[in-house]
């Protein structure tokens, strides 16, 4: 019995995640998440409280799986610079292995008038930030890395990500250039990964 509601809740999980890909989260009702996924209305509520649950739920999974990558890159016995590209491959990775999600997230988080949803997600990405934080402050500390405003510079690897993600035709001119193409998408992850673990190699390294 206790497998099946496991089993339903992440059913719910995984029905709600698909719909806010296709129809964004204003556009996804907890009716048409429970007829996807199975479930009934006070399933939802049992187990999510409302919509806004649900999503958070969403959220700060990805997030929390994110997060163990990190401590596992942390603790590994390599050099700050290592790990750092570690955190950029991983985090390209992440992105474009469920690229639509990624564009729903940046979507919604963009807006103004769910401040409570956005502060339950920023307090948990907040914690994924601090690990990445310490590595670029170790580096800084044991003098591999120069002195930098260590969260630019992972908003410049964020950023960069996140923008080429949405509008890859700055970077890929043709016309025809499709994201959801394997051939395409293995393209533009060698292309970002190798760019952000160049310019922060320079960057953090280059003598001043």
């Amino acid at each position: 019995m206790k497998t099946e509601k496991i089993d339903k809740k992440q059913a719910i999980l995984d029905a709600a995640e698909k719909l806010f890909c296709e129809t964004g989260y204003e556009g996804t009702s907890t009716r048409q998440i429970a007829k996807e996924s199975g479930a009934n209305m006070a399933m939802i509520n049992y187990y999510f409280g409302s919509k806004e649950g649900v999503f958070v739920e969403i959220m700060n999974g990805r997030i929390a799986s994110f997060g163990s990558q990190l401590r596992i890159i942390n603790e590994d016995k390599i050099s700050s610079l290592e790990k750092l590209h570690k955190v950029i491959e991983g985090y390209t990775n992440r992105i474009l292995a469920n690229i639509a999600f990624h564009k729903m997230m940046h979507r919604e988080l963009s807006l103004t008038q769910r401040p409570v949803m956005y502060d339950k997600i920023k307090d948990a990405m907040s914690q994924n930030m601090v690990l990445i934080d310490r590595i670029i402050t170790d580096g800084i500390e044991d003098g591999s890395f120069n002195k930098v405003d260590v969260r630019m510079v992972i908003a410049t690897i964020m950023g960069t990500i996140t923008n080429i993600i949405i509008s890859p035709n700055k970077v890929m001119p043709c016309s025809n250039f499709d994201l959801n193409n394997p051939k395409d998408k293995k393209i533009i992850k060698e292309r970002i990964i190798a760019h952000l673990q160049d310019l922060t190699t320079v960057y953090l390294t280059a003598k001043k």
